[in-house]
């Protein structure tokens, strides 16, 4: 089973991202043998399902409080997590969007403890009783959700990625190994350890939560190949990762697609909201998946609003490059092919195409789009509702920012993804999504004839 999520490139993976497809990296720290790093990846999986099991049976209230003082450790380690990302940040040579995406600060740390609080907060997704009904012999049927067992999770240089992945499954019940971007090794062995304590204070084993031992990229092929030690791979990276995690794994996979999100401003737009909302939902924070990489402008506004937000996306630093009616309003903007409407950038760089009305916006986002997000501009209530319910993505909005998507702007605590496959889960993924189900039948005494 192969669901699919969007995040990084279609045309450009980012830094990390396009290394993470090639052969093991030669750090000469802490490395170990290719043969050996597969073979003794047991060392890891046997603990992680023994805590598994004890956390799936853990009541609600254990786990809560494992996650209030796993966010407590991260507090009381915040200076020792802003050394080890240092070190990360000043070995990167990347660009300067991927350098935000690694930078620690003391208040991107005070973001993750939140984060682990605030998941504690949520309702338990453990045990739910998703339908139950009693048959005419009398048995009583439930569907119950469960945890999914042990969870891999690869993902790029973000480090705040892992404590979000560690708080969902530690409050779902699930296990995670996880192997983040070599670029940010430093910084997420911190952060893993922060919330091993935290782990360990609450009662739970600390190997509910752990971090691949190096950087070695064998370990990737180890965890793909760990059927029946793990039960869900989840990468979180740049195409060239994901093609392979699809490729190669023997283990189930909830996978990351392209994400390419637009905006699209209607002929009815108010032009104040339209030049706040698409200066955010680009700029705001260039280098993640909810950043909008196309604007697309209805052509009956576009003399007149189009050299406006231009004006105020190159004044934020902003390079953007449009298609030829576009290039007829604005003459100094950079020629957009086909190619470029097809990259998601992840970095100051913004398409803009001219359309003529809903339908053709539509048009656009189906050829281009990776069916992760996409927003409308407008005042017309009806157009509104033409475009969100004719935009085949994940998630579609209405006059806000693109970068609203995301699962604590949904009040899901964090998020483990953003799907945008069809099966499973869609959008920003959560802890129902990182749950399953078993049935439980309940009789007095009845035999089948």
């Amino acid at each position: 089973m192969i669901h699919s999520f969007g995040r990084l490139s279609s045309g450009q993976a980012a830094p990390d991202a396009a290394r993470e497809g090639e052969g093991a990296a030669k750090t000469g720290e802490g490395m170990l043998e290719t043969a050996a790093t597969v073979s003794d990846f047991r060392a890891l999986t046997e603990p992680a399902r023994k805590a598994a099991r004890i956390l799936a049976i853990a009541p609600a209230s254990q786990r809560n409080d494992a996650l209030r003082a796993a966010a407590g450790s991260l507090r009381l380690r915040a200076a020792d997590i802003l050394v080890a990302n240092a070190r990360d940040v000043a070995a990167s040579r990347a660009s300067a969007a991927f350098i935000d995406r690694l930078t620690l600060t003391p208040a991107r740390i005070e973001a993750m403890a939140r984060g682990l609080e605030a998941i504690a907060l949520l309702p338990d997704p453990v045990g739910r009783i998703l339908s139950e009904w009693t048959r005419p012999n009398g048995l009583a049927i439930r569907r119950v959700a469960t945890p999914l067992g042990v969870i891999g999770m690869i993902y790029e240089s973000r480090p705040n990625v892992g404590a979000d992945a560690a708080g969902l499954c530690i409050k779902s019940g699930n296990a995670v190994i996880l192997r983040g971007g070599s670029e940010s090794h430093h910084s997420a062995r911190c952060i893993q350890e922060s919330i091993r304590i935290g782990l360990e204070q609450a009662g739970l084993p600390g190997a509910c939560v752990q971090n691949v031992p190096d950087t070695d990229r064998a370990h990737v092929s180890a965890m793909l190949g760990a059927a029946g030690e793990i039960d869900m791979i989840i990468p979180r990276g740049g195409k060239s990762l994901v093609e392979r995690v699809q490729r190669e794994a023997r283990v189930p996979v909830l996978a990351h697609a392209d994400g390419l999100c637009h905006t699209y401003v209607h002929e009815k737009a108010d032009f104040a909201m339209a030049r706040a909302i698409v200066a955010n939902a680009k700029m705001r924070r260039p280098g993640i998946c909810g950043a909008t990489e196309t604007l697309l402008i209805d052509r009956h506004i576009a003399p007149d609003l189009l050299p406006l937000l231009i004006q105020d996306l190159h004044s934020l630093g902003c390079a953007v490059m449009g298609d030829d009616t576009a290039r007829g309003i604005v003459p100094d903007l950079e020629p957009a092919t086909s190619d470029h409407f097809a990259t998601e950038w992840l970095d100051a760089r913004l398409c803009v195409a001219v359309v003529e009305g809903v339908d053709e916006a539509l048009a656009h986002i189906a050829r281009y789009g990776s069916g992760h997000t996409e927003a409308i501009v407008t005042g017309d209530a009806a157009a509104a509702e033409r475009f969100l319910n004719g935009t085949d993505s994940a998630v579609v909005m209405w006059n806000a920012s693109t970068q609203f998507c995301d699962g604590g702007e949904f009040g899901f605590g964090a998020e483990i993804g953003i799907a945008t496959g069809k099966i499973h889960a869609r959008g920003p993924v959560g802890l129902e999504q990182l749950t399953t189900f078993r049935y439980e039948v309940r009789g007095t005494g009845q035999t089948r004839p």
